[in-house]
């Protein structure tokens, strides 16, 4: 058993779970064949040169296509694809409703009238109508209207590599673009839009840089600070819940004793609601500020191991500083994989055999079982993208395991991130395709259910709608969870070189033995990080409004400030992210370290100096309390276990659901249905499924070791 069997840290590595990394083998393989199948039939050819509405290829010569009019012509001197109506847009199917031909060139200039189309083919040889149509009978026939481009004709210019004739101004596609964006209400706004991002472009990559060197300043930053950070943020929450409580009460009293005489019988009942809302407002923030308190004052112990834990998180960056690069690598290797993924799916989009559709023009559609290929993509694309990030997560893991668990640090291998890579590559590939499976499993029908809330939208009834809402938001927990619990297992595996399941189980233990300390960190330290990523968007923006208000070549600076703002929260996300995770993977290490050794001759700590003085501290205030102190003695004991702790999870539950169903009954109608089923939900789900888990392992886990 894991609580029995003793941690040999970086002592044995062996490879793990042999059969998963197998089973994703094939499952790559099964990619590569779905790309060279798209490939194979075509499909690179009409997706590179493009095709017209015939089924003829732009740039060579065809076979006859049987029952299929203007099919099989030579287009050896035809390159270009060519659309009557480039501007009519299918924004369902995302595609354009028009007629595509083949042409020679593409107009430059605007065409406005027949005849400048017809001495625009006479000079270029380009002609623009349909292939039934000559160039000399463009001004003459009466089906020419038809037949040929809609007027004016728009400039147009080739994309690159794919050979279309694409309109010069982008207010053609003003309706898809306002379709994308709700705000822009006509074309000279998005016109101004566009101008104003081509414009600043310089500014933009500076602000970029400019975060990108904000996020390095503030990792450094927090190892200095976190103490007096930790602390400042803690009174700052506690004083904002404080006083949003007490204004809340105050508008309430105000309200109340206002003169009902003064207000008009129309707006009565409205006051009356307000009222009442605000009543429930006063009264949930009075109950969330007490149970903050309570949590603030239950962990006030525990936010020291907060505070050392991120110190030494820095000092790891120092020994380990290729870790700051780590999210470069993850994001370069994502974006290769997907430019590989769309590539194939525009592949996949054009392959297939020729079918005349109802208007009698040609579509490539795929018939038997290779049509489920696009789900097989998909699912793809969810694996392989959390297969990477699970690399990433594997690989900072097995570097900071490296480091915590060499006790002199001047042995440390030349790169211990280079070491986890290899690692990595040689035993646990497996171990990283299994836990992203997991994931993958849990995503996809959270995905599904969301496609389905999205097509079902005004057409559902509320409790339908409210059980859907429900399921999507248990599923997101679902996964969050799961993430988490992956990310502490593959800590292990870099530890003791496990499959997954017994590293998930051996982190599980861990983890429900020090649940309050997990809490304090997840608290306090995500919360640090995350008005570390408000910070650091705050100064970018503000620069941002700084540098564009004197940037007068253009009027709207709004969506270079907005591009601006996004990049640096990814950026800050990107960065203080590692930052979490390297934290994490020390707490597990720390518990580790805590649980089998206790600083005697042969089970000495491995852990830092300062992880030692907050040990040392935690041990003078047991022997201050007395040897029956249990208040203080529990920084070092595990934190959930016993009969009477399971007890008051019970308990605590009791009167949790009691509570959310007096909540409830003071809301009415659609409100009351949704509320009440995602507290019951949430109560099955959640709440039980942890009091049953606690107790279990209450019974599983021997007595605990006594700290000298």
């Amino acid at each position: 058993q894991s609580s029995k069997r003793e941690w040999k840290p970086l002592e044995d590595r062996s490879c793990t779970d042999i059969p998963w990394l197998l089973l994703f083998i094939l499952f790559c393989i099964g990619m590569g064949f779905i790309c060279g199948f798209s490939v194979a039939t075509g499909a690179a050819a009409r997706l590179v040169s493009g095709y017209d509405s015939y089924g003829n290829i732009c740039g060579q010569k065809n076979a006859k296509l049987e029952a299929i009019p203007n099919s099989g012509m030579d287009h050896t001197h035809r390159k270009y694809v060519f659309f009557l109506d480039p501007c009519n847009l299918d924004l369902i199917n995302r595609k354009i409703k028009s007629v595509a031909l083949c042409v020679a060139a593409c107009p430059r200039q605007e065409l406005k009238t027949l005849s400048d189309v017809q001495k625009f083919a006479e000079i270029n040889g380009s002609a623009l109508c349909s292939y039934s149509l000559k160039p000399s009978e463009y001004t003459t026939s009466s089906k020419a209207p038809v037949l040929c481009p809609k007027l004016p004709v728009p400039a147009s210019a080739p994309i690159p590599f794919f050979h279309r004739c694409a309109p010069v101004n982008i207010s053609c596609y003003a309706k898809f673009a306002e379709a994308l964006i709700t705000f822009v209400s006509d074309n000279s706004v998005l016109h101004r839009l566009i101008s104003g991002v081509m414009t600043s472009k310089e500014i933009i990559l500076g602000l970029c840089l400019l975060s990108l060197v904000l996020s390095m300043i503030l990792m450094v930053i927090i190892r200095y600070i976190s103490r007096i950070l930790v602390w400042i943020l803690t009174i700052l929450v506690i004083l904002g819940s404080l006083g949003g409580t007490g204004v809340l009460w105050w508008l309430y009293a105000k309200q109340r004793k206002s003169p009902k005489e003064a207000v008009i019988p129309e707006q009565l009942q409205i006051a009356e609601d307000n009222l009442r809302a605000l009543l429930i407002y006063a009264i949930a923030a009075t109950v969330f500020t007490v149970i903050l308190f309570l949590i603030m004052l239950v962990m006030r112990k525990r936010v020291a191991l907060t505070i050392a834990l991120f110190h030494v998180a820095g000092k790891v960056f120092i020994h380990l500083p290729l870790l700051v690069f780590q999210p470069f690598w993850t994001f370069f290797a994502l974006v290769l994989f997907w430019v590989y993924w769309i590539m194939t799916l525009l592949f996949l989009g054009t392959t297939g055999s020729a079918v005349q559709n109802d208007q009698g023009f040609v579509e490539f559609r795929v018939s038997g079982p290779l049509q489920y290929m696009w789900w097989y993509h998909v699912v793809g694309l969810i694996w392989i993208s959390e297969f990477i990030l699970a690399c990433q997560q594997m690989t900072v893991a097995g570097a900071v395991v490296t480091y915590y668990f060499t006790r002199d640090k001047r042995n440390l291998p030349f790169a211990p991130i280079l070491a986890s890579v290899n690692r990595l590559i040689r035993y646990h590939l497996g171990t990283v395709a299994k836990g992203s499976f997991i994931i993958t499993l849990v995503k996809i029908p959270r995905m599904i259910l969301m496609y389905i809330h999205s097509q079902l939208k005004g057409k559902e009834n509320a409790c339908a709608r409210c059980v859907l809402k429900s399921c999507i938001c248990c599923l997101w927990c679902l996964e969050k969870c799961l993430n988490y619990l992956n990310q502490n297992a593959y800590t292990a595996t870099a530890i003791n070189s496990t499959n997954f399941c017994t590293s998930a189980k051996d982190a599980f233990v861990i983890l429900v033995e020090n649940a309050l300390r997990v809490a304090a960190i997840n608290t306090v330290g995500d919360f640090m990080l995350f008005l570390g990523k408000v910070l650091i968007v705050c100064s970018t923006g503000l620069a941002g409004i700084m540098l564009l208000n004197y940037q007068q070549d253009y009027t709207v600076w709004v969506l270079p400030l907005i591009i601006v703002c996004l990049f640096a929260f990814l950026v800050a996300h990107c960065f203080l992210s590692i930052y979490e995770m390297v934290v994490d993977v020390l707490f597990l290490c720390f518990a580790i370290d805590t649980k089998y050794n206790d600083g005697s001759p042969g089970r000495e700590f491995y852990m830092d100096k300062v992880l030692m003085e907050f040990v040392e501290n935690s041990r003078k205030a047991m022997k201050e309390a007395g040897k029956g102190g249990v208040a203080d003695a529990r920084e070092l004991k595990p934190m959930v276990g016993g009969d009477e702790e399971v007890a008051s999870l019970q308990e605590f539950h009791f009167h949790f659901l009691s509570l959310s169903l007096f909540t409830d009954c003071t809301s009415s109608g659609e409100a009351f249905v949704t509320c009440i089923t995602q507290d019951v939900l949430l109560f099955l789900f959640v709440c039980l499924p942890i009091t049953w888990m606690a107790e279990f392992l209450s019974q599983l886990r021997p007595p605990s070791v006594k700290v000298s």
